[in-house]
């Protein structure tokens, strides 16, 4: 971590210095639109071929370049998600009845230029100032006191951020008083150290030592406890990798995987399906696969909803159906997860799709936008989208 580069002059003068003058070069244009700050460990940098960087996957997923840029899809909001308008206290976001979202974090050790919460995490950038809606260790007071006067809440996810960005002297007494409310039943850290930091979780009395006590704490206490990680791309897992899932094995603690479907990175069917097997060679679960969601600066890694129906087709049966991922999009305006297939209608010629969320509110229509085609990325508006479509399938929208 004291080695990450954490600056864009740094990681300028890394590119130059691995790669050429005008891959540095194409990096630095690119931070106008980038809505995440630099911070890139020296592991993850290490795996990136500096040979061809352009197409190396893990490359496309860290650092924008001003060359792929692709304007921003008219529908881009901040917070494409609405999680704010679903946060009843700071650091709470409460969508789903059963489910709550602590965001105890804005800080994560690695950033993904992809980032969901870019309205959030990190530090303000050239292209985005930051909210403060984190429940950072001094205010988690309220959100502890909201979710425990709250009896419909049975899981909770602790997030932000990366949950490896809080100190083991404060992650514990969090996950003690989640796991010892009686009506929470179950508790998830979200963090992306196994794929980005692995060797973090090989020392028994570090940051790991937590998982073990909260898992040892939720057995005792008949609950539900497990680690849920993100890999993109099989490149991503290492001999370290493996020596760190198999720590977190053998004690017992239950991994989960969170991939995000990126265009030139795992978009194929040999390129996820050489991802999932590696997974569940570790014991980690392939648990979802999202669409991308809208964020600044990235719309060149989406890919159209057809793509995700296309890769579970051909991927389904690939392995026993308790390792295959769940592929879902998470709807623009607050719809929440549903999965690829679920759509009410979806007119793929404008790169629409229509979905319901009857558990969120039932009688409003969701709308999931595909990346548009170059020639429409300037011209057409988000209301001229929707007005298109609803025009085009007012038969099949009917109620």
């Amino acid at each position: 971590m004291r080695n990450s580069l954490r600056s864009p002059e740094r990681l300028y003068e890394f590119i130059r210095v691995e790669s050429s003058q005008a891959l540095a070069d194409d990096f630095a244009a690119s931070l106008a639109s980038n809505p995440m700050q630099v911070r890139l460990t020296p592991y993850v940098l290490a795996l990136i071929n500096w040979h061809d960087p352009v197409a190396d996957p893990l490359r496309r997923q860290f650092i924008p370049l001003a060359s792929e840029y692709v304007p921003d899809h008219p529908a881009l909001g901040l917070d494409s998600l609405s999680e704010h308008q679903a946060s009843p206290v700071q650091g709470v976001v409460h969508r789903y009845p059963s489910k709550a979202l602590l965001l105890a974090t804005r800080s994560c050790p690695v950033y993904c230029r992809f980032c969901t919460r870019s309205y959030l995490v990190g530090g303000d950038t050239v292209a985005v100032t930051k909210a403060h809606e984190a429940a950072t260790p001094n205010r988690w007071q309220q959100a502890l006191d909201y979710i425990r006067d709250t009896p419909a809440i049975e899981d909770v996810v602790v997030s932000g951020g990366d949950a490896y960005s809080l100190p083991a002297r404060h992650l514990w007494p969090l996950l003690q008083t989640l796991l010892e409310i009686e009506h929470v039943r179950s508790v998830r850290v979200a963090s992306k150290v196994l794929a980005v930091l692995p060797c973090a979780l090989l020392d028994e009395d570090g940051w790991s030592s937590v998982l073990v006590a909260a898992q040892r704490l939720a057995r005792e206490r008949r609950k539900q406890f497990a680690l849920h990680t993100h890999f993109n791309h099989a490149r991503e897992i290492t001999w370290v990798t493996r020596l760190a899932a198999d720590a977190l094995f053998d004690r017992g603690i239950k991994v989960r995987n969170q991939a995000v479907l990126l265009r030139g990175v795992n978009d194929t069917p040999q390129s996820l399906g050489t991802l999932l097997d590696a997974l569940v060679a570790l014991n980690v679960e392939p648990y979802y696969v999202y669409l991308h969601d809208l964020v600044p600066g990235s719309e060149a890694l989406r890919t159209p909803l057809s793509t995700a129906i296309e890769l579970e087709e051909a991927l389904r049966g690939h392995t026993s159906g308790f390792d295959f991922p769940r592929f879902v999009v998470d709807l623009p305006g607050g719809g929440g997860k549903r999965h690829v297939c679920s759509f009410r209608h979806y007119d793929q010629g404008l790169g629409v799709s229509l979905f319901r969320a009857p558990a969120i509110d039932p009688g409003r229509r969701y709308y999931h936008f595909d990346p548009l085609p170059p020639q429409a990325q300037r011209p057409i508006g988000i209301e001229g989208l929707i007005e298109a479509f609803d025009n085009a399938h007012s038969e099949a929208l009917a109620p």
